[in-house]
C-alpha cells in the first residue's frame, strides 16, 4: 500500500473511531466504487463524509467530490471532513461543506423563521 493511501485510510479510521466514541456505532468505512462512489464512511443515514488528509488544501475540488458522492448515495448532505496539521483528533480537524448544503443542515435542526 502507498504512504498516500495509508495516511487516507489512517484518517478515515480516525474519524470513523472518533464518530462510534460519539453515539454513533454503526459507521464503517467504506469500499471505494470508482465513479459511483459515495463517501469514505458509511452508516450515518443521509450523509456523505469525504475524508481528507493532505498538506495542501484543495476545497473547491472536494467539495465537487463530496457533492457528486452525496448524489451518488441519494443522501441529503455531503461534507469534507479534512486533518488539520498538529492536531491529532478528527474532533479538531475540519468539517467543510458548501452554503446550499449548510443551508439544507440548518433546516432540519432550525426551522426556518417568518
Amino acid at each position: 500500500m502507498s504512504k498516500a493511501k495509508q495516511k487516507g485510510t489512517a484518517a478515515e479510521t480516525a474519524v470513523v473511531n472518533y464518530l462510534k466514541s460519539h453515539g454513533y456505532p454503526d459507521v464503517e468505512r467504506r469500499t471505494m466504487s470508482g465513479i459511483h462512489d459515495k463517501g469514505d464512511i458509511a452508516g450515518l443515514r443521509s450523509v456523505v463524509i469525504e475524508v481528507k488528509d493532505h498538506i495542501r488544501m484543495e476545497l473547491a475540488q472536494w467539495l465537487e467530490e463530496a457533492e457528486a458522492e452525496r448524489r451518488n448515495a441519494h443522501a441529503s448532505h455531503g461534507v469534507v471532513w479534512h486533518k488539520r496539521r498538529g492536531r491529532g483528533s478528527p474532533g479538531d480537524w475540519y468539517v467543510t461543506m458548501s452554503g446550499e448544503q449548510f443551508l439544507s443542515l440548518l433546516r432540519h435542526v432550525v426551522p426556518e423563521q417568518p
